[in-house]
């Protein structure tokens, strides 16, 4: 127990009584961090459903020239991007010493929801490959999934987007 401690001022970090702030602007900073991740997740999850759907025949030709399969790659594609923008600009407005906060959870909210859509829609290009461990894909959704929960979770994140969004009108 840490009961009667005492610290002399000399050892307080950060200005006294501002310390849940100073643990919210580490938490933003991190966001930034995790939807890096996120995409890099579910990019890797894609590059490999591309290869697998040019690889694999079905009909005689290969299932990436089939829309059910080409349409969730081009999806999966378009949302990746996307979250790497958001990503990107929350970096780059906490580079400038500028406020990122909003940015930051917005980026985090889309990168995480987009990389567990696209680690699911290639466990779905795969089939039943997708799903077992001979295949890297079930662990870059399970990776993924946990991005929808580190620093903050998806509810969360909309929390902080709308205080956000309300304190500025």
């Amino acid at each position: 127990m840490l009961e009667d401690l005492f610290l002399s001022e000399e050892a307080l970090l950060g200005e006294r009584g501002k310390g849940f702030y100073d643990v919210l602007k580490v938490l933003d900073g991190g966001r930034i961090g995790i939807a890096a991740m996120a995409v890099g997740l579910g990019q890797a999850a894609l590059d490999y459903a591309l290869r697998y759907a040019k690889g694999r025949e079905a009909f005689g030709r290969p299932i990436a020239e089939f829309e059910g399969v080409s349409f969730k790659l081009a999806e999966a594609a378009t949302g990746l991007e996307a979250a790497r923008l958001l990503y990107l600009k929350a970096a780059e407005l906490k580079d400038a010493g500028r406020p990122f906060t909003l940015e930051a959870a917005q980026a985090k909210l889309f990168a995480s929801e987009v990389a567990v859509k696209a680690c699911d829609e290639a466990i779905q290009v795969l089939g039943g490959y997708g799903y077992i461990k001979d295949y890297p894909v079930e662990r870059y959704w399970r990776d993924a999934r946990l991005t929808r929960i580190g620093e903050g979770t998806s509810e969360i994140l909309k929390l902080v987007i709308a205080r956000r969004l309300l304190e500025a009108v």
